[in-house]
């Protein structure tokens, strides 16, 4: 107990709220050309020095440990990493961060990363921890607001990873011929050329409305169709409905033209003639409605459930239902739908960049809030691999498994939290 003890006399006894207002404002707001600046920067440095020293001087050995968790860490932020430190007794030794409403949060940061958190993640660099960006977005999407926000010589520096599309590739600079991994490249060619056809077909026969109202994101591998609207608002909603739809009956005609291709060994039970000539579009409803509640629920309010209202998944001839297991179709309300290689997804992703960047023992903390960051948490959690956090507007699932493990849930737009607790957890571990 007598971490615990030190930490309550570390909160009680110092001003640990203006040292970290302090060290904040040293760290997020550097000398200016302004000798006004300049005069205040330097005093809240003078004075910053003071407080930590006091700290130093009343906790010999240690000193400069509990400085540093007074400095970053809120007192139930340091608790918080004090209890994860004695239930793992290991510390953090990277980071898997998901973006969009992670990171950042439309909502509450203008959909920017927040300064602070990008400090954050600097100081994690600097004490060696790697960073595992693992995101559905594009590569150069992040390439672009990772050099922007960390600087080129943090995202080139060999300890930053970049697992895009949703694991489809792995992006690590400096590492030669292992900078860039494109894990799609592995999958069965009848699966690649049928994305193939379908990325080539996706915009030239869609009808007016998805045509208009979408554009096609710049992807590698996925097809994905993201609306001309503002993300979630009404006009975006139905035209991505109408985007699901026109998806799914696409994706059956490509499978069905390549039905040969992905003839099992057996004989199906339906005959070439029947599998060819069967409408295509009611097997994919079929198939994905069952497996999807979301998709489901589009597909009945428009009417487009195949089977008089009930998804007919028994209907699907097997051959097609095989070549579909290994197909995953995703709708985001207002926000895109696309298409995927079930193949493919972030925990693979994320042991590709765990591979590259050299980590044998993880302990990872993996933040996000989506049924694909699940995966890479449920992929942890049965490795006793890590701990995992989540915003507070993270889809259900995530949100009881994250309460479940560890309750590490934070405001939306604050990865902040967060990643103080784990600074904190990294510091006092350390301490006997």
């Amino acid at each position: 107990m007598e971490r615990y003890d030190q930490l309550y006399r570390l909160y009680e006894e110092f001003d640990a709220e203006r040292l970290r207002s302090h060290q904040a404002f040293v760290d997020l707001f550097p000398p200016l050309d302004s000798r006004v600046a300049l005069t205040y920067w330097e005093d809240a440095s003078d004075e910053l020095d003071d407080l930590r020293e006091e700290i130093r001087d009343a906790f010999p050995g240690t000193g400069e440990t509990y400085a540093d968790v007074a400095a970053h860490a809120t007192r139930d932020q340091a608790f918080t990493g004090l209890d994860l430190a004695t239930k793992y007794d290991r510390p953090v030794n990277a980071l898997v961060l998901d973006v969009d409403e992670t990171l950042r949060s439309a909502g509450q940061t203008d959909n920017e990363i927040p300064r602070e958190t990008l400090h954050l993640l600097t100081e994690f660099h600097e004490a060696g921890v790697p960073i595992v960006v693992c995101t559905g977005q594009t590569l150069e999407n992040v390439k672009g607001f990772l050099s922007q926000g960390l600087g080129n010589a943090v995202v080139n520096s060999g300890e930053v990873s970049v697992v895009y599309e949703s694991g489809t590739g792995v992006f690590t600079p400096g590492h030669g011929p292992e900078t860039k991994r494109l894990l799609y490249d592995e999958l069965d060619e009848s699966v690649r050329a049928a994305f193939d056809r379908l990325r080539q077909r996706v915009l030239s026969d869609a009808p007016d409305g998805v045509a208009r109202g979408c554009h096609l994101q710049g992807n590698e591998f996925n097809v994905t169709l993201k609306p001309n609207f503002e993300t979630g608002n009404d006009d975006a909603v139905a035209v991505i409905d109408d985007a699901l739809v026109y998806l799914l009956d696409l994706l059956g005609v490509v499978v069905a033209d390549r039905i040969d291709d992905v003839r099992p060994a057996e004989p199906s039970e339906h005959d070439e003639e029947d599998v060819l000539g069967a409408a295509a579009g009611e097997w994919t409803r079929a198939f994905y409605a069952a497996r999807d509640p979301e998709i489901e629920a589009v597909l009945d309010e428009r009417d487009e459930l195949p089977g008089g209202g009930e998804p007919a998944d028994a209907d699907v001839p097997d051959p097609v239902a095989d070549f579909l297991d290994r197909v995953d179709v995703a709708y985001y309300e207002g926000d895109a739908a696309e298409v995927v290689s079930r193949e493919l997804d972030k925990p693979g992703g994320v042991e590709a960049a765990f591979e590259v960047l050299g980590v044998e023992d993880p302990f990872a903390l993996v933040v996000g809030d989506s049924k694909s960051d699940l995966r890479v948490m449920e992929w942890v959690a049965e490795r006793d691999a890590g701990v995992a956090a989540a915003p507070e507007h993270a889809s259900t699932v995530v949100l009881e498994h994250v309460r479940e493990r560890d309750d590490l849930v934070f405001p939306p737009g604050d990865a902040g939290d967060v990643l103080r607790t784990v600074y904190a957890l990294n510091r006092l571990v350390a301490v006997e």
